[in-house]
């Protein structure tokens, strides 16, 4: 009969342990859940007490790379569309130039090389320019044509640098908190102006 009892002890002191043991480890009920997803979700407040957006940051490489690839497409990655027509506008007018200058060049050239060894030229020049002004006109028009060529790369380049520096700028801060004064400023061994810097 001992024996039983402390068996049916051993026993319940058991059971009351694993008892403790999974009362201890609590499953999150769905509200206690929802409330935890939810509060995790929710923006930080600022130093103010005001709830702020992140601004977007573009990345300056990608926005370079999109420029490169297409004319105006890193200033559209950067959100500055405003750039893209004064872009387009400044490849139509180099292309503009670029096709008046080859098209002047190929005239003047083909007019000097008509009067090259023909003493009874047929061109439409014939009267109103000698033979070395064509051919003075058509290395003036091809020395155009280059110079279009050369601008077009340069103002090519130029913007893609453009785009880089956008991104780079995008949230700098130009607002009338940035300022630069002087005002008097006093030491233990002089007083004089001092330049001062404030940046909110």
């Amino acid at each position: 009969m001992c024996l039983v009892c402390l068996s049916v002890g051993a026993s319940v002191r058991c059971y009351a342990q694993t008892t403790k043991a999974t009362d201890s480890i609590t499953t999150p009920t769905p509200e206690k859940k929802y409330q935890s997803e939810a509060s995790a979700q929710k923006p930080l407040p600022s130093l103010d007490g005001t709830l702020k957006a992140v601004p977007f940051q573009p990345n300056p490489k990608r926005a370079g790379l999109y420029s490169a690839i297409l004319p105006g497409l890193g200033q559209f990655y950067n959100r500055q569309y405003w750039k893209i027509p004064v872009i387009y506008a400044g490849l139509g007018i180099a292309g503009y130039f670029f096709v008046d200058n080859y098209n002047n060049y190929q005239d003047y050239r083909k007019a000097y090389i008509g009067r090259i060894n023909n003493p009874y030229p047929t061109d439409k020049y014939v009267g109103l320019y000698t033979t070395d002004q064509l051919q003075q006109l058509q290395n003036d028009y091809n020395k155009y044509m280059d110079m279009t060529v050369l601008f077009t790369a340069l103002g090519y380049t130029l913007q893609v640098v453009e785009a880089m520096t956008g991104a780079h700028l995008k949230n700098f801060d130009v607002s009338r908190d940035i300022s630069m004064h002087l005002q008097p400023t006093a030491s233990p061994r002089a007083v004089g102006l001092g330049l001062v810097f404030v940046m909110k």
